[in-house]
């Protein structure tokens, strides 16, 4: 039996077999795309999560103050807003193996160079403004991995299995944070940022191969036409991603619900530290514990909405229910500082109740990057993931180098506070269920 019959398709009796475009890949190809956008979003999660897990220690080392910590770390946040559009722009044009692979590889080449040349001695520290620059370029760089994975997985999965994978895909931020939690203290301690630099380099170098090996467009875009299996690219339809009221609707609120989260990404372990004066390896215990908490709600949900259809419902729900964890969190936290007698019997509370808070803010994301890629049409989803992820990363940028005023007008319970109400702000600009 000829290839063309054994897909159910005509051939010509005694034609030579020769395999097409359409037959290159065999049907399970896509989950093989599905895990290099989850090691190409690990790789760089561990990089701009990772390294503010190890903030007392880059604090220590670069004799940083709080506010000079945030502003490093919140210009890694600044340089992935600040390219996000752009390498999704490149994306929708280019495609996404171009893309990826150009991005992964020059991140691991970044780092590379940081891990020999921007480190602490002990007859040299790279001064603040050397330290933030490199930060800030590793952030534009790496900007190029969200929106080429996410658009390769639209045009790969079919409508009803896209919010599952593209949540899968999301675990990737969970994992690569916490893996990077678990393990980028410790390294810089006993080795230094020396070590934590090399070891993201070659996580990023290792993601590109992968990539390089077995990220193709698939068949359907290469050919121009549609398949049995339903994993065409979508139609544009409707106006432009950037002209789309509905887009910038979700992308606002994707936005706004990241101030919390980049807050305990960011200070979590500073706050653990000097508040709760807990050691390294409860701090990492307890943001690996937000990471998994998060890597599994994000499939859940992703499998849920695809089967109830009810996604702007779930984003709702996730914002309500964050703004009450934060709220909650805050007060605990106040209580705690107005009655010193019982700060030691409430730290246990406060440090479970900050990893529910935590995860319950970080579980909506492959929900809400499905619903906003499905709105743009999947062949436009870079330049739509691109926009919300710029919202997502000057929350990286803010929230960071916010966070130590905060800290001096109302203490760690103001700044929990405040996340509370960024996420109920997001509440209304969400959109309704259909």
């Amino acid at each position: 039996m000829s290839i063309a019959d054994a897909n159910c398709e005509p051939g010509r009796v005694g034609r030579t077999a020769v395999p097409s475009k359409t037959e290159r890949f065999r049907a399970n190809h896509r989950w093989k795309v599905l895990g290099i956008g989850v090691a190409a979003n690990a790789s760089f999660s561990a990089t701009f999560a990772g390294i503010p897990a190890a903030a007392v220690f880059l604090r220590s080392s670069y004799h940083l103050t709080n506010g000079n910590l945030g502003l490093v770390l919140g210009l890694l946040g600044l340089g992935v807003a600040l390219s996000e559009l752009p390498w999704g722009l490149l994306t929708d044009r280019w495609g996404d193996r171009g893309v990826l692979l150009t991005g992964l590889g020059a991140t691991a080449a970044w780092l590379a160079l940081m891990a020999l040349f921007i480190v602490p001695s002990t007859i040299y520290v790279p001064s603040v403004a050397m330290l933030a620059a490199c930060l800030l370029v590793t952030g534009l760089l790496g900007g190029s991995v969200n929106g080429s994975s996410g658009r390769a997985i639209m045009a790969w999965f079919r409508e009803g299995e896209r919010g599952f994978a593209m949540s899968i895909r999301q675990t990737a931020v969970p994992l690569g944070g916490g893996i990077g939690a678990l393990v980028l203290p410790s390294l810089a301690s006993v080795h230094g940022f020396a070590a934590v630099f090399a070891l993201l380099a070659a996580s990023n170098t290792v993601s590109a191969l992968f990539a390089w090996r077995w990220l193709h467009q698939p068949p359907e875009i290469d050919l121009g036409m549609n398949s049995a299996g339903g994993r065409a690219m979508a139609k544009p339809g409707g106006p432009a991603p950037l002209r789309n009221v509905e887009v910038w609707r979700i992308a606002t609120a994707i936005g706004l619900l990241c101030f919390p989260q980049v807050a305990v990404l960011t200070f979590a372990s500073v706050f653990l530290h000097d508040f709760a004066g807990m050691g390294t390896l409860a701090i990492s215990a307890s943001l690996a514990a937000v990471q998994t908490g998060a890597m599994v709600m994000r499939v859940w949900s992703g499998r849920f909405t695809d089967r109830h259809g009810n996604r702007r419902g779930f984003l709702r729900l996730c914002s309500m229910t964050s703004a009450v964890g934060f709220a909650a969190l805050g007060l605990l936290v106040l209580a705690a500082t107005a009655m010193p007698g019982s700060h030691a019997a409430l730290i246990p509370a406060i440090a479970a109740l900050l990893v529910v808070a935590g995860i319950s803010v970080s579980a909506w994301h492959g929900v809400a990057y499905t619903e906003l890629a499905t709105l743009a049409g999947a062949n436009r989803a870079g330049t739509a993931l691109g926009l919300a992820n710029s919202f997502v990363f000057i929350a990286f940028f803010v929230v960071p180098t916010a966070i130590p005023a905060l800290l001096l007008l109302w203490s760690w319970p103001g700044v929990w506070l405040v996340g509370a109400v960024c996420a109920l702000i997001a509440w209304p600009i969400l959109l309704r269920p259909n």
